[in-house]
């Protein structure tokens, strides 16, 4: 089942059962051990007071970078690591390959820090540096001008072959999910159809577009239809929807995701792929184009990852990346629906051979036909000091019993590279609710835990907006690499993995696993390192191993 691979499959993950007077509906509620730690800010985190206190604006859209002690939120510590560390130094710049949808490389805060081919030439169709790749000036597009894909278990279902070993799974799967998926949508058009309805009496009523839950709540008549419509948007107002046209946005959201899913993700009859190569032979090469931009406003998953780490900071624009001194490559490999592994391993590779020191991949999936091309790719990487930072996936489950691609290891066995890092999802508040709900776990195949639910972060045409999942915590670990990268350039990949690892506070919270209260573990049974990454001590312990 995908996941990550588009913001709305993240926000659409919880829901919740409800009901519109009569009507049973379901709608849209938001969507190891290594060296010894040379300094950490206290010696146990866990005598921090817990905040008591609701988040403000700023610290909504700056919480991945404040400090546990003096902030009481589980970030990173990014803005003390500016102020005590950074501040007088200067670092070196570092390429930053994303692998995901678009990027707008064109955003007012992500203009500055675009990666560009010096060797190439744009716009003469001509491969002027000879790596295969023609007008590859900051990257490459692997999906040319499709988005919209299946999922990789309905490209198996697809192809018939019954005597595919995963045939059988991908079918009981395929037949499940498309029958939940069919009355969802059907839920969430009858939702929707309610709540516009809804909307159009009020707004005849007080004579006007636009008005408040106030407005609503004062409402006194007899006119049974005015009031069913307002007992109907006093329901939306009590369970934590805004306002009505919020709400409208919301619950359309929902229609259009599982529309989408219905049309595209688990249709087994269309075909995304538009770019006339066979992604079942990886030397069929060649294929996409230079543009790596978004194909649609909606494309903004690469776009919102991307300015987690590296918008340009203190420029007086929206947001701040983690790490200054980067120059962000983009590769667009990731369409809504599963990426194709042979797209995922030449990105890769294409990333290592043209400079990149780290690699964020914020996608992935459950089936993997050719996940041995991928692994290869990210042996390679390994191989050439490249870092790999990997999103843990959104299901809530543990990885370590399912498995989930990409990874560097096979069945839990000995991995192929020293230098991934698969990161787990944080929320906005230090203590038992500090897993984000979402967030995969495991305690062999998850590194570290950073912060991933409600990120404020850059999208498409200038904008910016509020995303949750790994996806998220994924470009946050990115960052910290690509500080230490910056600032002790002569530590090497693995040296740089091993110091996020074991540069982080230790948690000794029992922690509510999967959003379900009933499941409370140690936060130590969830991650092989038992920490949350922290950049303020990344850098200490970088500067003392770089000596």
């Amino acid at each position: 089942m995908k996941f990550l691979t588009k913001y709305k499959k993240e926000k659409m993950k919880l829901i919740k059962p409800v009901l519109f007077s009569a009507v049973a509906a379901t709608i849209l509620s938001s969507c190891g051990s290594g060296a010894e730690i040379l300094s950490t800010p206290v010696e146990n985190i866990d005598t921090v007071a817990l905040k008591v206190s609701e988040l403000t604006e700023n610290e909504k859209h700056t919480w991945g970078h404040l400090d546990i002690v003096k902030d009481t939120i589980p970030g990173m510590s990014v803005d003390k690591a500016y102020s005590e560390i950074i501040k007088d130094k200067k670092g070196k710049t570092v390429i930053v390959a994303v692998i995901d949808s678009g990027i707008d490389i064109e955003h007012e805060d992500l203009d500055g820090v675009v990666w560009t081919n010096k060797k190439e030439i744009a716009g003469n169709g001509i491969d002027d540096d000879k790596n295969g790749y023609i007008d590859d000036v900051h990257g490459w597009n692997f999906l040319g001008d499709a988005y919209d894909e299946q999922l990789e278990y309905v490209r198996i279902l697809a192809k018939g072959d019954t005597s595919n070993p995963e045939y059988a799974r991908a079918k009981a799967e395929y037949d499940k999910e498309y029958q939940e998926t069919a009355a969802r949508k059907q839920q969430y058009d009858q939702i929707y159809q309610r709540l516009k309805n809804a909307d159009e009496v009020i707004s005849a009523y007080l004579k006007k577009d636009t008005y408040t839950t106030e407005e609503v709540k004062a409402i006194s008549t007899e006119d049974e239809k005015v009031t069913e419509a307002v007992g109907v948007l006093n329901f939306i107002y009590a369970n934590g929807l805004g306002t009505t046209q919020e709400a409208l946005t919301a619950i359309k959201e929902g229609v259009d995701y599982f529309t989408d899913k219905l049309n595209y993700n688990l249709n087994k009859d269309f075909n995304g792929r538009t770019t006339g190569d066979n992604p079942d032979d990886l030397n069929d090469v060649g294929y996409g184009n230079g543009n790596v931009l978004p194909t649609e406003i909606g494309e903004s998953h690469g776009t919102h990852v991307a300015g987690i780490i590296a918008a340009e900071r203190n420029n007086g624009l929206g947001a701040n990346g983690v790490a200054n001194n980067v120059e962000i490559m983009s590769l667009r490999a990731v369409p809504n629906g599963d990426e194709y592994d042979k797209d995922i391993a030449l990105a890769i590779r294409y990333a290592v051979d043209n400079g990149a020191k780290i690699i964020n991949g914020s996608f992935g999936k459950y089936y993997s036909p050719h996940s041995d091309w991928v692994r290869d790719a990210i042996a390679y990487a390994s191989d050439n000091d490249v870092l790999f930072i990997n999103a843990a996936g959104n299901e809530g489950i543990d990885i370590d019993s399912k498995a989930v691609y990409p990874n560097d290891a096979v069945n839990n066995g000995p991995e192929v590279s020293e230098t991934f890092i698969t990161v787990g999802a944080l929320a906005p508040k230090y203590g038992s609710n500090m897993i984000a709900s979402f967030s995969n776990y495991g305690k062999i195949n998850v590194d570290v835990f950073a912060p991933g639910a409600k990120v404020y972060s850059t999208t498409p045409e200038n904008d910016y907006q509020t995303k949750g999942g790994t996806s998220m915590a994924a470009p946050a670990v990115a960052g910290v690499a690509a500080l230490v990268r910056s600032y002790y350039p002569k530590l090497t990949a693995a040296q740089v993995k091993q110091v996020i690892l074991d540069s982080g506070l230790a948690v000794n919270q029992q922690v509510v696993v999967g959003g379900n209260a009933s499941d409370v573990r140690p936060f130590a049974d969830l991650t092989k390192s038992s920490k949350m990454v922290n950049a303020y001590n990344a850098l200490i312990m970088a500067s003392q191993l770089s000596k």
